[in-house]
């Protein structure tokens, strides 16, 4: 009975502490269009989980560790905060036609990164601005890489 009672407070504890930290959820449009969630990990550090399309083209879904490296403050309301980290990436491209007219679809796998700069207001809107690098392997398709910036607009609650 002991082990159950503290299995049942360790997941109290745990669920209470992970609703307390800040998260976001929202939008973001670049070269492509993606869902995004954030997640506020230690300190200032997130989370950040994407999924979504890139060019139009290619299924995408992300995730990456960002470090807050600086917090200006360069207002007098509101939140700067600049970004950067690394992460991981999957995806399909199902369009990638030749110049021959054949379609070449793949899955990738890829290292990802992130460098922003965000800015949340004294209300729970939060505003960002920043590049996706990635290098991976496409199946049957070889390496590949690309960098897509992106503007965010996300609900922080």
């Amino acid at each position: 009975m002991k082990k159950i009672i503290l299995i049942a407070a360790m997941v109290l504890g745990f669920a209470v502490a992970a609703s307390a930290q800040p998260r976001a959820v929202g939008g973001k449009l670049g070269w492509g269009v993606e869902a995004s969630y954030q997640h506020t990990v230690r300190g200032a550090d997130f989370v950040e989980v994407t999924a979504g399309l890139n060019d139009f083209s290619a299924l995408n879904a992300s995730a990456i560790y960002n470090f807050m490296i600086a917090q200006p403050a360069w207002t007098s309301r509101g939140e700067w905060g600049f970004y950067a980290g690394p992460g991981l990436s999957v995806g399909a491209n199902f369009i990638n036609v030749d110049a021959n007219g054949n379609n070449h679809a793949y899955f990738h796998l890829s290292a990802a990164g992130m460098v922003g700069l965000e800015y949340t207001f004294w209300f729970p809107l939060q505003l960002s601005f920043d590049l996706k690098p990635q290098l991976g392997f496409g199946f049957n398709h070889g390496f590949h890489w690309n960098i897509m910036p992106s503007l965010g607009v996300r609900y922080r609650f």
